[in-house]
C-alpha cells in the first residue's frame, strides 16, 4: 500500500505543476453581435410577414407589409384636390391683355395729338385728357395684375401644402413595408401575419452575424499591451478543434469594473478589470454566446 502511494506521488506533482503553469492566452470572453429590434412604424393589420427565426435577411429587402388601404385612399383624395386647385389658377397675361391693348392705343393717340399740337391743329386739353386716361389705365392695370398675382400665390401655397401632405403619406406608405435595417439573422419573431400591430410594437429581432463582437476583460497591468485598432489573435474552440481568427480592438472601456464571475483573466487575483470589444469577421462557424480566448 505504501509502495503504491510512493508511485502516485510523482504523477500528482506533475499535474500540480501543470496546473500552476502559465496560461496560453491573455484574456477570454464571449461572442456577442449587434442586435436590432425592428418595430412597427405605423398602425394596422399585418398583411404579410415572410420571416422565421433563424432566417438570414438582406439589408433593405422587404419581408412583410402592413395594411395601406386607408393611406392610399387619403393620398388619392389629396391628388384630386391638387388637380382641382390647379384649375382655379388665373392666367394673368390673358386677364390684363385688354387693358394693355387699351393703353397701347392711348399712347398711339397721344403721339398723334402731339404731332397735331406742333402744327397747331389740336389743343393742349386734348393732350391732357389722353395723358390722364393713360395714367388711369396704367393704375388699373397695376391693380389688376397685383390682385391676380396674389390670388395665384394663395392658390400656389394651398397646392404646395397638399403636395407636402402627399409626401407625408408616401413616407407612411413606405413605412408600411417591413424591411431589415441590416444584413443578419432573425433571432426572435414577436408578431405574426394577420395580427393588428401598433406604432412602436416589436416585430422581430435581427442580429449582424457577419461581424461578431468578442467582449473580453483585461487587468490594469495589461492596459499597456493593448490599443484601439490593434490586431490580436482570437482562438475559438469547436469541441476538439481549435480555430484561430484575426481580431481588431474596436473599443476599450475607460472605467474599471469588478470581474464578472463567468470570465477568466490572466491574473485571477485582480478584482478590477477593463472591458474590451474585439471585432471578428465570422466565417459562419462563430455563434452568439460562444467562448473564445485572446492572445494580445
Amino acid at each position: 500500500m505504501m509502495k503504491n502511494k510512493l508511485l502516485l506521488l510523482p504523477i500528482l506533482i506533475f499535474f500540480a505543476s501543470c496546473s500552476k503553469g502559465e496560461k496560453d492566452f491573455d484574456a477570454s470572453g464571449v461572442f456577442e453581435a449587434k442586435e436590432i429590434i425592428v418595430s412597427s412604424e405605423v398602425n394596422g393589420k399585418i398583411l404579410s410577414l415572410n420571416i422565421e427565426e433563424g432566417r438570414e435577411l438582406e439589408k433593405g429587402q422587404e419581408y412583410g407589409l402592413i395594411d395601406t388601404l386607408q393611406l392610399y385612399l387619403k393620398r388619392q383624395q389629396l391628388l384630386y384636390s391638387i388637380e382641382a386647385i390647379g384649375g382655379r389658377a388665373i392666367d394673368v397675361n390673358k386677364q390684363i391683355a385688354g387693358l394693355e391693348e387699351q393703353i397701347r392705343k392711348l399712347k398711339i393717340e397721344k403721339q398723334r395729338v402731339e404731332t397735331l399740337l406742333k402744327r397747331n391743329a389740336a389743343n393742349q386739353k386734348q393732350l391732357d385728357d389722353i395723358n390722364s386716361n393713360i395714367i388711369v389705365a396704367e393704375s388699373q392695370l397695376s391693380a389688376q395684375k397685383s390682385s391676380f398675382e396674389k390670388g395665384n400665390k394663395s392658390i400656389s401655397s394651398e397646392e404646395a401644402s397638399f403636395r407636402v401632405q402627399v409626401l407625408q403619406i408616401n413616407d407612411q406608405l413606405e413605412k408600411c413595408r417591413i424591411k431589415s435595417p441590416i444584413k443578419g439573422r432573425v433571432l426572435l419573431k414577436y408578431s405574426e401575419q394577420g395580427e393588428i400591430t401598433a406604432m412602436g410594437r416589436p416585430i422581430f429581432k435581427v442580429s449582424d452575424i457577419d461581424n461578431m463582437i468578442l467582449r473580453i476583460y483585461i487587468t490594469s497591468s495589461q492596459l499597456t499591451q493593448i490599443k484601439l485598432n490593434q490586431e490580436v489573435k482570437v482562438f475559438a474552440d469547436f469541441g476538439e478543434e481549435r480555430k484561430e481568427y484575426k481580431g481588431i480592438v474596436s473599443w476599450i472601456s475607460s472605467k474599471a469594473e469588478f470581474t464578472p464571475k463567468s470570465i477568466q483573466v490572466k491574473d485571477d487575483r485582480d478584482n478590477l478589470v477593463y472591458a474590451v470589444k474585439v471585432m471578428v469577421e465570422n466565417d459562419g462557424y462563430l455563434k452568439i454566446g460562444m467562448y473564445a480566448d485572446v492572445k494580445l
